[in-house]
């Protein structure tokens, strides 16, 4: 039986699971704002305690790699690192986009696009066959109204995540769908479960998460002297 401790800090909702023999046996999480910092390892010790488990039981720490906020993926691999340096376990990465799809239901669509959102009508995001094929690069993008027009013309498109809602009044394609909602540890299950048994474990050490550049430089308007 493998049990999997999954940790997502990625946007504003701070979540973590356990996963028991390919289960989610506990959850916890959290919308309260910047509380990621203060509830992540409470989570963890909550799940273990509830469970009547100790860290050394468990076989693995998974961890969401981004992109997403700087400041909560930092507290997630930070959080992360610290149970796999104390305990041996081995580190796993999960990318958010790819949380996105495992959550999504999609029975129907022709592609499923995650959106994680960046500011304004910005976002992360890829495209993914519906069974979790990502066909496109991770990229940041400005969002208009002709954005994903091929996809849109061959089919039915869910666009997820904390990205979609904004991006709704925009896209107004009959084939678009959208599901506004955070990544959540829970969904984190399969694509741990794939990197558990395919050995795809991360350097504790030198690992860090994806952030994702910048999307354009400016320069202020504002004298400075």
């Amino acid at each position: 039986m493998e049990r999997i401790i999954l940790i997502e800090t990625s946007t504003a909702l701070c979540s973590a699971a356990l996963a028991e023999d390919g289960v989610i046996t506990s959850y916890r999480e959290s919308a309260a704002p910047k509380a990621h910092a203060s509830l992540t390892a409470v989570f963890i010790q909550e799940m273990l305690a509830e469970r009547r488990l100790t860290l050394a039981e468990c076989d693995a720490v998974c961890v969401s790699m981004g992109p997403g906020s700087y400041t909560g993926l930092r507290v997630g691999v930070s959080t992360a690192k610290g149970l796999c340096f104390g305990s041996g376990k081995p580190l796993m990465a999960v990318g958010t986009l790819d949380t996105l799809v495992a959550q999504a239901e999609t029975n129907g669509y022709k592609y499923i696009i995650p959106m994680i959102d960046a500011r304004r009508m910005e976002v992360y995001t890829a495209v993914f066959t519906p069974d979790g094929q990502q066909i496109t690069e991770t990229a940041p993008a400005i969002i208009d109204e002709n954005s994903f027009t091929r996809q849109l013309e061959e089919g039915a498109v869910l666009f997820i995540g904390d990205g979609a809602g904004k991006c709704a009044d925009v896209i107004r394609h009959p084939n678009a769908h959208f599901c506004q909602c955070h990544p959540k540890a829970s969904a984190m299950l399969s694509p741990a479960l794939k990197a558990y048994k395919e050995k795809r474990f991360e350097d504790v050490a030198y690992f860090e998460p994806f952030y994702l550049k910048e999307f354009v430089a400016t320069v202020s308007k504002k004298k400075l002297f």
